[in-house]
């Protein structure tokens, strides 16, 4: 009789266990199906033409030493930035490499967001002269100027980089100041008595 028992209990247990392990494998499919985003096959596709259009484009300007350049502006910020399809690939920026001119991770984040957008930040040799403004407005110059002259480039990236907002020229400013005010618009204390 303890035999049986002893025999049952084992049989229930492993039923237990296989049931529990099922239990897990379908929770961490679960987990990884939540945490990696499923990628589509027309990303997939879209990616790859990108990447068939931006070794053609270079194919074609092997040949000759030239480069592209546009023009981005934020705020007083302007960014001259210059697009080189030969020589090392690397992005400098005033002469320093990226991370060192903008050491806050979202403002380097901000500058190279257009050439990720595109998948080609490793592509190409990147110049940027940027002067006036801040670093975040002198961050967001140098992605108006990227966009720019990814478009010059290849006018196939305009449609998704329009859309993404890149390619926007952002015109708030600073309002200038008015005589008689401290500021724009803010006023000297003013007492009746």
């Amino acid at each position: 009789m303890a035999e049986k028992k002893t025999t049952t209990t084992k049989k229930t247990i492993a039923k237990k266990a296989e049931e529990l392990a099922e239990k897990k494998a379908e929770t961490q499919a679960e987990i990884i199906a939540a945490v990696v985003p499923a990628v589509s096959a027309e990303e997939i596709a879209e990616e790859e033409e990108i990447s068939k259009e931006i070794a053609q484009a270079i194919k074609e300007n092997t040949g000759k030493d030239r480069y592209f350049e546009a023009v981005g502006r934020r705020k007083t910020a302007v960014a001259r930035v210059r697009l080189f399809t030969k020589g090392d690939k690397e992005f400098l920026v005033n002469s320093k490499s990226l991370k060192n001119y903008f050491p806050l991770p979202a403002d380097q984040e901000t500058a190279t967001s257009s050439m990720k957008k595109m998948k080609c930040l490793d592509k190409f040799r990147v110049t940027v002269v940027v002067h006036g403004g801040g670093r975040h407005a002198q961050a967001e110059a140098v992605r108006h100027g990227t966009a720019r002259v990814l478009v010059d480039f290849n006018n196939n990236f305009r449609k998704r980089l329009r859309k993404a907002g890149f390619l926007t020229r952002d015109p708030r400013m600073r309002e200038r100041k008015k005589f008689g005010l401290k500021r724009a618009r803010k006023s000297p204390q003013w007492a009746k008595r």
